[in-house]
């Protein structure tokens, strides 16, 4: 589980380099592709459910699911949450980055900056003894508290030899309501922030998730291994970082 989620995190990594005005959406997935096959692994979104591509690029108002195509072109401003899966030995890795295009405004830096706090907040939560409700919670808390509102239809998960395992994983819920976390689980806590309302509508391509009122929404995803005391993070945004960080100086 590990070095499935490690490797789609080196996956966002790559495609960090490459996420600028001018560029599609379906470059990004060619890239995708190629470094996650040269790694000995497979796509893990590549034919689920009958889902057509490695990546789901979600640009703007796009929540989740957004299908990446030639006829996309990120432009300055945009904000791109681009959700990455592979499958290496049987196991999967799932993770998801919002990245800014170029020069975004400062509502949107903002939004993204919450959602990313939004978390760690949840991650905090998911220890041992804990439960599902306790990671809402503080999802929910974080973001309503900022300004913003939380998608309710779409969770997180557990995550295993299938990409989506139980439990289901909110982001919202009340403190102590819920599956019961142990230790040993590994789910991903995921967190689809709207600057606007939370209400969404799914677009008639039949995948791309968007905010009813399209607005800008904000996307993380990281995949944790529930302990004691603290959760084992197997996922990581270091990779992005550390390209992000270059190219700001």
């Amino acid at each position: 589980m590990r070095e499935s989620n490690q490797l789609v995190s080196k996956t966002l990594g790559e495609l960090a380099k490459y996420i600028k005005p001018g560029v599609s959406t379906e470059s990004l997935d060619r890239v995708a592709f190629t470094f996650i096959r040269d790694h000995g692994a497979v796509p893990g979104f590549l034919g689920y459910q009958g889902y057509p591509k490695t990546l789901c690029t979600s640009v703007n108002s796009e929540v989740v699911h957004g299908i990446p195509s030639e006829k996309v072109i990120l432009k300055d401003g945009d904000l791109i949450s681009v959700d990455c899966g592979v499958v290496k030995e049987g196991f999967y890795g799932d993770t998801a980055f919002s990245f800014e295009v170029g020069e975004v405004s400062l509502e949107v830096r903002k939004l993204l900056d919450t959602t990313r706090e939004c978390l760690i907040k949840g991650i905090e939560m998911a220890v041992d003894g804990n439960r599902v409700g306790d990671i809402g919670y503080a999802v929910q808390q974080h973001a309503e508290s900022s300004g913003y509102s939380v998608v309710r239809e779409m969770v997180g998960h557990g995550l295993g030899r299938h990409m989506h395992e139980a439990p289901e994983v909110p982001n919202y819920g009340r403190r102590g309501s819920g599956h019961k976390l142990k230790k040993g689980m590994v789910i991903c806590i995921e967190p689809m922030i709207n600057m606007g309302r939370r209400q969404i509508r799914q677009e008639p391509d039949g995948w791309t998730i968007r905010a009813a009122d399209n607005k800008p929404s904000a996307h993380f995803e990281l995949a944790v291994a529930i302990d004691k005391g603290e959760a084992d993070i197997l996922s990581t945004f270091s990779y992005i970082d550390e390209v992000l960080s270059k190219q700001s100086n």
